[in-house]
């Protein structure tokens, strides 16, 4: 899973500039990169606790993006002759909600992924779409389409056919999957927080914010759940030390950085492709790399769950 969406709903839907070989490029970067989060997160937490992990990712790139984006901020205010550029009150706590939805979601990808394939993985959390749509109608008494509800259903199934896989062949445990469905719902309820509070129109400067403040209640939760005193530095493989980094230079400050090239220069349907291309990345990534099996079920509910996604992607454009 990569950076906080915080590109707020109508900075995607905007007039849409002329595509630039930038802007695929960037798009390129989020497929594969935010496919390839999955794999470092199960190499990562083999030795390093999850929930510290997920900290120390945040903590570290919060640290880099925050005092960058607000040095902007400060220089586009100076710029425009106004003093107010510190966040304000309402700006710090929509960061604070969406900030530990989001990053406790990824926190909890990686306590899943310690009993589930990242393949696996990626699939069930590729259900976003899914959750987004029900949370929509139950909150918004949102109406929509056939497509989208068949999309649902669809969805569904796949889960279904995927969940089976607890204790199976596929090498996943039940409670794994229920864990990542769970960092599943999460996420949508993060994404549907992101347009229900205010945050910093500045995209880099609330996802530093929610990186900062999600790192440090991670933090104090790896310390309540005792991985501080169970954490052993010589313990830790050099390939965990790397899965780490990859995840807090590429995970997170690559990838958001071209997220936010490409959702302002390409139309909204195409960047929403990564809903279902990040999928297939990681799990190719899994087989390939780390000798994940491709079970038949496996093939089958995510060839579902991919499906439905499209169909609520592509159809539902108020939900994105």
């Amino acid at each position: 899973m990569g950076a906080p969406p915080s590109v707020r709903a109508e900075e995607k839907t905007g007039p849409v500039r002329r595509a630039s070989v930038v802007a695929w490029a960037s798009l390129l970067i989020v497929w594969v990169v935010w496919g390839s989060t999955y794999l470092a997160i199960r190499v990562g937490v083999q030795t390093i606790p999850p929930l510290l992990m997920a900290a120390a990712r945040n903590l570290v790139a919060g640290l880099i993006m925050f005092p960058l984006a607000l040095r902007s901020r400060r220089g586009a205010a100076r710029g425009a002759g106004t003093a107010g550029w510190l966040p304000g009150r309402a700006e710090r706590l929509g960061c604070a909600i969406v900030g530990v939805l989001l990053l406790g979601a990824n926190a909890v990808v990686g306590v899943g992924e310690r009993t589930v394939p990242s393949g696996l993985a990626a699939l069930l959390i590729a259900t976003v779409p899914l959750w987004l749509l029900g949370m929509d109608a139950a909150l918004n008494h949102a109406r929509f389409g056939l497509a989208p509800l068949a999309g649902l259903v669809l969805g569904l199934a796949g889960v279904a056919l995927l969940s089976g896989l607890g204790g199976g062949p596929g090498g996943a445990s039940a409670l794994g999957v229920v864990t990542i469905l769970g960092a599943a719902a999460t996420w949508a309820l993060g994404t549907i927080m992101v347009r229900r509070v205010t945050l910093p129109q500045n995209a880099a400067l609330a996802s530093g914010m929610q990186l900062l403040i999600g790192g440090v209640v991670l933090a104090a939760l790896a310390a309540a759940a005792g991985e501080l005193g169970s954490l052993r530095l010589a313990a830790v493989s050099a390939q965990s030390w790397a899965a780490l980094g990859y995840l807090i230079v590429v995970g997170s400050i690559v990838a958001f950085s071209a997220y936010g090239i490409a959702v302002r220069a390409l139309p909204t349907a195409i960047v929403a492709t990564y809903a279902y291309v990040n999928p297939v990345i990681a799990v190719l990534l899994g087989t390939l790399i780390l000798n994940e099996r491709l079970t038949p079920a496996m093939a089958g509910g995510g060839a579902l769950i991919v499906g439905a996604v499209i169909l609520v992607v592509r159809r539902t454009p108020s939900a994105h």
